[in-house]
């Protein structure tokens, strides 16, 4: 009874979560052979990855209703280790980097996720969803009798342009009708029973690669250990697991957006540690969260752990036993799905913000935008979308630092100080200072301000030093507790005179 009244408090719907996650499985097919040839392993290790990080990071992970599985990001990594080293090191480098970003779950460093300014996540979003939609344009190519591939041509270009134009409009108009049935599932099938009922020649699963096969075995990567092997596999993990958790948080995030709810980033970050470190012991590339399979489970009405259970265990039963039914399935319905995914995925309000918001803004959201799309790296993309926005932000908050001056009836002169002295102030706040010219006593009141850092400190250090020289007194007044705490730790690089703020008791009204 517990069990059910909590499905229903979750508002879970047994049909949504699985039929979204067959919806899932099927999509999750040509992505995952496509992105184990990139990185240049046998198909099957990109579908044993989606299964099985899939199914983990579906049970423990922070995020119910976000599919992992084996992803592009990763694969353009891993693509010079393999070629260099063999499969064998890069299981092993998956391993290493599932352990990575367990730590990274134990020390909790999921919460710096809030740190990724909104112009760097509409810049992330807007240039996954054109990666999206260009990697599908190589299904419209065919390998040649020279072993080469070329665009598709005449009347197979056209018999695929016309499913996939099938597939997108059954999808965006069947919601209106019904929404009992994914539309995606509806149109996978839809477009099958055409082009297998008709018996009509068009580029099926199949033509990319075969998806039989058996269960994952268990497998020790037949690697020396030895300091060696660790300087060689280490750089690939870090940059792996970095990879996989900006990417994996970014996508939580779009997802807690989409769905008005929040996930646990921290235990996302255990979740796809151990996905990892299970796959590399069964033969899978590794992988992480993937943005474009999590929109459609969850435009199809999947909400909880269970539709990524089902995506996960419905592709292994594909690959068990489906193969010779699933290989038949032609890549424009899949295609077709992907394009509406990627339509979906891109932030088209960011296209109004333009002109409405500071250039710098729009300067980032550009930058992370293009580095995506030119170097498939998202971690390089959003690191250099942060950096720029905290210099940008940096700079802003440097010319707001202000000094309102006044002297007293005893002849103190008094700096009211206001906004943050930091490294990127202390030039303007030193230029605010005369020693020759001020009394020989001066106040300067931080009521209004803080020191945030050593720059700050050193700052302060050197204007005593210049009153020092000019023979007068320097005072320092309503230091908040976290400023005099840094001053204290810092007290063997700056000798400063702090006044001490005094102390008022309240007289009670409450009589005794």
């Amino acid at each position: 009874m517990y069990i059910l009244s909590l499905l229903k408090k979750t508002n879970f719907n047994l049909k949504n979560e699985l039929l979204s996650g067959i919806t899932v499985a099927l999509a999750l097919i040509p992505e995952a052979v496509a992105f184990s040839i990139i990185a240049g392993v046998p198909p099957l290790s990109g579908l044993y990855a989606a299964f099985m990080i899939g199914l983990i990071a579906s049970i423990i992970g922070g995020r119910p209703g976000m599919i992992s599985g084996a992803t592009g990001a990763i694969a353009v990594v891993v693509a010079p280790l393999v070629a260099s080293h063999g499969l064998d090191y890069l299981l092993a480098a998956v391993v290493l980097m599932g352990i990575i970003q367990l730590i990274a779950g134990f020390l909790r460093l999921g919460k710096f996720i809030r740190l990724v300014p909104h112009p760097v996540m509409f810049g992330f979003v807007n240039g996954l969803a054109i990666v999206i939609f260009i990697a599908q344009l190589e299904q419209f190519k065919i390998a040649s009798s020279k072993g080469n591939y070329q665009w598709l041509s005449g009347t197979p270009l056209y018999i695929m342009l016309g499913f996939v134009a099938l597939t997108m409009a059954i999808i965006w108009l069947l919601p209106k009708v019904t929404k009992a049935i994914p539309a995606a599932l509806v149109a996978i099938i839809v477009v099958s029973m055409l082009v297998l009922g008709f018996d009509i020649k068009t580029k099926t699963v199949g033509d990319i690669a075969s998806i039989a096969g058996g269960f994952p075995p268990l497998y020790i990567p037949k690697i020396p250990f030895t300091f060696k092997t660790l300087q060689i596999i280490l750089p690939y993990s870090c940059i792996m697991a970095g990879v996989g958790l900006i990417e994996s948080l970014l996508t939580l995030s779009l997802i807690d957006e989409v769905t008005e709810t929040r996930g646990r980033g921290n235990q996302e970050c255990v979740g796809q540690g151990v996905a990892n470190i299970v796959t590399g012991f069964f033969g899978g590339m590794g992988g992480c969260a993937m943005i474009g399979q999590s929109l459609i489970n969850i435009s199809s009405g999947g909400r909880n752990r269970l539709s990524g259970v089902v995506a996960s265990l419905t592709l292994l039963i594909f690959i068990l036993i489906g193969a010779p039914i699933i290989e038949k399935l032609p890549m424009a319905a899949l295609v077709g799905v992907m394009f509406v995914v990627a339509i979906g995925t891109f932030e088209w309000a960011s296209l109004k913000v333009f002109g409405k918001i500071p250039l710098a803004d729009i300067f980032v959201m550009l930058a992370v935008t293009f580095i995506t799309i030119f170097f498939h790296n998202l971690a390089l993309a959003v690191l250099v979308g942060v950096i720029i926005s905290a210099l940008v932000f940096a700079w802003e908050n440097s010319k707001r630092i202000r000094a309102r001056k006044s002297i007293d009836e005893n002849g103190v002169k008094h700096y009211e100080i206001y906004g943050p002295l930091f490294f990127g102030s202390v030039a303007v706040f030193q230029e605010k200072f005369k020693p020759a010219s001020d009394p020989d006593e001066v106040v300067i009141d931080f009521l209004e301000s803080r020191v945030a850092d050593h720059s700050a400190i050193e700052a302060l250090n050197k204007l005593t030093e210049r009153y020092l020289k000019a023979g007068k007194k320097l005072h320092l007044k309503h230091l908040s507790s976290d400023c005099r705490k840094l001053l204290d730790h810092s007290s063997e690089i700056i000798d400063v005179n702090i006044m001490e703020d005094p102390t008022y008791k309240i007289v009670s009204d409450n009589l005794s």
